[in-house]
């Protein structure tokens, strides 16, 4: 899965409220997400199942009064997060535009030192 190009509005607000937090459950993430933008806890639900899927976050099964529910946790940090984004852009465009694309990248990088 390419996660810079398949990440929804929704998905990345929803990991910036994991990230600094760690462990989360829906309401929790949802009632953060809500101040920001008017959305379903239906909606977050989804997000964060679909972030599961795609190994993004992982989740536990917590039992309560209320029943069952899941703790969200992220898999990476932002940090980590964003590396393999970037690791991921480079390499197809190395892919894509073999020596083109370095030679761009060592004239980018040598403008930069100066």
């Amino acid at each position: 899965m390419n996660e810079f190009s398949t990440l929804s509005p929704l998905e990345a607000n929803v990991l910036n409220v994991l990230w600094p937090n760690k462990k989360l459950k829906v309401r929790q993430i949802h009632s953060t997400v809500k101040t920001k933008k008017k959305v379903a806890l239906t909606s977050v639900a989804v997000a964060l199942d679909r972030l599961h899927t795609h190994g993004i976050v992982d989740r536990t099964v917590n039992a309560g009064k209320g029943g069952l529910s899941y703790v969200y946790f992220p898999k990476k940090t932002r940090k980590e997060f964003e590396k393999g984004i970037m690791e991921k852009t480079v390499n197809a465009l190395l892919e894509k535009f073999g020596a083109t694309a370095i030679s761009y990248f060592n004239e980018r990088f040598e403008k930069r030192r100066k």
